[in-house]
């Protein structure tokens, strides 16, 4: 008896080779986003250049190392010679800031800046793995890792919770932003037409959770479990 395979049709895409240009392109942008909220909880912990650089490095290629090792691509900073200097740039331009702008309601700009990471890294880091042939829903995984991971070293380091340890959604918005990238893939859709939604769905909720502090239920007797 023959063996039953389902095979499901492919849809077109564009070239990985396209797709890899297309996120070179884009990749900047998202890397200095997240090493400024690095850099930003550097300035609001006082702290000197060399540790503000540091936390601006970590946080802006932490998410996206791990999800290359994961893959086993090549480390992407590691053989791009604008990563780093991105992020110190970053934290320069952080260091002659006022310091004052980083004060009170100030310090919110790092949470703003951390969502808009949050949702392009999310949608870059699912584009890569989709690129090199990675099914869609670990491809997806991967791009909340690379939206995620990042900021959840940042935490670490600075010797604060975890925000994925706090209930304020989190991981929700990076998965929302993966999976429209993921399910555009798997329709057929343009890139160009999907990537955009996917970021902005996922920094609009992480927006949201800041704004109106929605979180999902914990586990115990608050969710009818004794």
């Amino acid at each position: 008896m023959s063996a039953l395979v389902l095979e499901l049709p492919v849809p077109p895409h564009a070239a990985a080779s396209d797709v890899f240009a297309l996120i070179a392109a884009l990749d900047p942008a998202g890397i200095a986003v997240t090493a400024l909220s690095g850099a930003l909880l550097a300035a609001r912990m006082r702290q000197t250049f060399v540790t503000m650089a540091f936390f601006a490095v970590v946080t802006g290629v932490g998410g996206g190392t791990v999800r290359d090792l994961l893959i086993g691509a090549p480390v992407f900073w590691v053989h791009n010679a604008w990563t780093a200097p991105v992020c110190l740039g970053v934290a320069l331009l952080v260091w002659f800031s006022p310091a004052r702008w980083w004060r009170g309601d100030g310090t919110r700009v790092i949470e703003w800046a951390d969502a808009a990471g949050l949702g392009a890294y999310a949608v870059l880091g699912t584009a890569k793995a989709l690129a090199l042939g990675v099914a869609p829903v670990p491809a997806a995984l991967m791009g909340v890792i690379t939206g995620c991971v990042g900021g959840v070293i940042r935490d670490v380091i600075a010797g604060r919770p975890s925000i994925i340890m706090r209930p304020e959604l989190y991981v929700t918005p990076a998965a929302l932003a993966a999976a429209i990238c993921a399910g555009g893939h798997m329709a057929g859709l343009s890139n160009m037409a999907v990537w955009p939604v996917a970021a902005l769905a996922g920094f609009g909720l992480r927006g949201a959770a800041i704004h109106w502090q929605l979180a999902l239920p914990a586990y115990g007797p608050a969710s009818g479990r004794e």
